[in-house]
């Protein structure tokens, strides 16, 4: 068997990218994703494409924040792992599947084929979460009218909140944040991506109760696809009460507001109080997704 060739693309032929069947729908998934010429690639094998991969960041980004479209032939896991070597910055990889993709044994093939090429390039699963959709005729949420709902322009404030919600999280993120480099870099990392989201700041909500306490916050955003769902966090002292559910409608509203003809919205699936509010709120599960962190990635070339 000859030696895979590991080969950047360009605009001249970004057509290559096209070549390999795509089993698990991930270009029906990236309809509205642009992608970079330059970061896409691919791995040949006698002239044929048996893997390839697209590293994607927002607009203004020079370096790419994720791989989120991976897809490897039937039996070059090898190929794919050395495609995913190759990259100069090595980022997390995310595999967005069908909903239910383990019932469906042609499906669940393709995935676990990707799954060892990702392996074998040194990353390991750090969670699976679903994936959701709102759309104006699924109706907005009822709100609950429980709390107060206010901006706030000062960063420290929503930099205090986060570091007390993460206190005690479900997050898998943000416990890997934590392990990293404490309750500070997990809130700074929210921050950072809030601020990086193409929405305005002036968005950004706290939520009080009637006896003005702070109760959490919640963030409606525009990431580079379209309108999101960008952040809900209730604080530990007032968990139990279903704030997130407050948040949740609250947050869908305001993007409704903005003229948003969808809400997409993200939540581990081991979160199963926020998975349960999204369901309540009407969201219905599109897609499920995995996420691969760079454990043990060598150094590419």
């Amino acid at each position: 068997m000859t030696v895979p060739v590991i080969r950047a693309l360009s605009a001249h032929d970004a057509h290559l990218f096209d070549a390999l069947p795509d089993p698990l729908a991930a270009g029906e998934a990236h309809a509205r994703t642009r992608f970079r010429p330059d970061w896409k690639r691919v791995a040949l094998r006698d002239g044929r494409v048996v893997a390839r991969g697209a590293w994607w960041g927002g607009p203004s980004d020079t370096e790419p924040v994720v791989v989120n479209w991976f897809d490897v032939a039937e039996g070059e896991e090898a190929a794919g792992a050395a495609l995913l070597r190759s990259m100069p910055r090595q980022v997390e990889l995310e595999f967005n599947l069908p909903s239910g993709w383990r019932d469906e044994p042609g499906l669940r093939a393709a995935a676990e084929t990707r799954f060892a090429a990702a392996r074998a390039a040194g990353y390991e699963l750090l969670v699976e979460r679903f994936l959701y959709r709102w759309t104006p005729e699924l109706g907005l949420p009822e709100r609950p009218g429980r709390l107060e709902f206010r901006t706030e322009p000062d960063d420290a404030v929503f930099f205090d909140a986060l570091r007390r919600i993460h206190s005690a999280t479900l997050d898998a993120h943000a416990l890997r944040a934590i392990e990293e480099g404490g309750l500070d870099r997990a809130a700074q990392e929210e921050l950072d991506f809030f601020h990086w989201c193409p929405s305005p700041r002036e968005w950004w909500q706290l939520a009080l109760t009637p006896e003005g306490e702070l109760a959490g916050i919640h963030i409606p955003a525009h990431n580079p696809s379209g309108p999101t769902v960008g952040f809900i966090g209730v604080l530990p002292e007032h968990r139990g009460r279903g704030y997130a559910y407050d948040l949740l409608a609250e947050c869908t509203h305001v993007l409704a507001e903005q003229g948003a003809e969808f809400v997409t919205g993200a939540t581990d699936q081991g979160n199963f109080p926020m998975a349960a509010n999204f369901a309540k709120a009407g969201f219905p599960v599109v897609r499920e997704r995995l996420n691969f962190h760079a454990a043990e990635v060598a150094s590419g070339t």
